[in-house]
């Protein structure tokens, strides 16, 4: 059996991160300074164990409504250009502290007009912020690189005008679009008009299906959309059957996901905190990664999940049993599906994650100053 990695070789294995909201992983400290700079009154509490432990309490959530009540507060803070600007620059902080050496972040640009504030000015925030926290996170020894995914909700009816501000703004870091939201109600050919728009420019885009709606959802994101990715995507597992020898049986659906190598966000622990999966251990990740669908390991919301890469990591490795090889299969899957050009994933594959995990193997078998030693003769 290949050995545990340890907490902190989990913590320094390079990882690749497609899935996670801006305004879901903010720092309670941060949540409370910046409601009583920009006059924000509505938190629960303004002591910041207390805003800590309300957000730490939607891990007990149980559905993606009750989940969902946290960002209200998130979102009302992050009204100012400084205050997304900095929300930003820590992610990319906190992020590449914790291994991360490339990530897709999301936000809905949208959420930030409350006071005034233009779209184009809620991206320039988030893209000066993502630079400065890149740079200060280099500065600590640790290197990211960003790409920023402009959100739509699927309740409102903006999405175009957010595709538009994707390509608008997409050689000067945004990499992709989404839409976000309650997919019960609201299904992605709302939207159709943004992703007929994004396809005719080239431009990159997931889709949240799958998480709180069924196949309906996923179905409609690849063939009437054509979605890239799909956000989540758990209930894909209701197209597979299996047979009284457990022999697994995908259906049509399934089968175009697999066989297309349409990548999955998929996202752990968030999932069972919606309710979405009753547990870690009946989440159909390692399903699905046993029978070879292009699985990626995200975090959602780091905020309210109370969570990381290195903890979805541990919660894998903990529950599954796998070893530094399914954690790099992991990654490379990640790295694969990213919306940045073929040759930069390529680059930071065989020069980034895969030597990483080299190292960290070696380490594993000769410990850590034989590991950087000369190959044995």
């Amino acid at each position: 059996m290949a050995d545990v990695p340890t907490a902190d070789q989990l913590r320094r294995a390079p990882k690749v991160l497609l899935h996670d909201h801006l305004d879901g992983g903010l720092r309670p400290e941060t949540v409370a300074e910046l409601a009583e700079q920009t006059g924000y009154d509505a938190l629960p509490t303004s002591d910041v164990d207390g805003v800590r432990a309300w957000f730490a309490a939607a891990t007990e959530a149980g559905s993606l409504e009750e989940y969902l009540e946290r960002f209200v507060h998130t979102v009302g803070v992050m009204q100012t250009a400084d205050a997304i600007s900095r929300v930003a620059a820590e992610c990319a902080e906190d992020l590449a502290a914790d291994g991360v050496v490339y990530a897709e972040v999301r936000y809905a640009p949208e959420l930030s007009t409350q006071r005034g504030l233009a779209l184009e000015e809620v991206v320039e925030a988030m893209l000066d912020g993502f630079a400065r926290g890149a740079a200060r996170a280099r500065e600590a020894g640790n290197r990211i690189r960003i790409g920023v995914l402009l959100c739509a909700m699927r309740q409102q009816s903006r999405a175009l005008e957010i595709a538009e501000l994707t390509v608008k703004y997409r050689d000067a870091g945004v990499v992709g679009f989404d839409i976000a939201g309650p997919e019960a109600g609201f299904p992605p050919t709302r939207s159709l008009d943004a992703f007929e728009y994004l396809r005719r420019e080239n431009a990159h885009f997931t889709i949240h299906a799958g998480e709180g709606f069924g196949l309906p959802s996923i179905w409609e994101a690849i063939q009437w959309c054509g979605a890239a990715r799909l956000g989540h995507g758990v209930r894909i597992v209701d197209d597979i059957e299996f047979a009284a020898d457990g022999t697994a049986r995908l259906g049509r659906l399934a089968s175009f996901v697999r066989d297309r190598r349409i990548p999955l966000e998929m996202c752990p622990c968030s999932n069972v905190h919606t309710g979405t999966v009753p547990s870690v251990a009946e989440h159909p990740i390692a399903l699905l990664r046993r029978l070879n669908f292009r699985v990626t390991v995200n975090t959602d919301n780091r905020l309210m999940s109370q969570t990381s890469m290195s903890n979805e990591f541990r919660e894998l490795v903990d529950t599954f049993g796998y070893s530094l090889d399914d954690l790099q299969w992991f990654t490379v899957n990640a790295m694969k599906s990213a919306f940045i050009p073929f040759d930069q994933r390529l680059a930071l594959i065989n020069e980034v994650i895969k030597p990483g995990y080299a190292a960290l193997r070696s380490e594993a078998l000769f410990g850590p100053v034989a590991a950087h030693a000369p190959a044995l003769a």
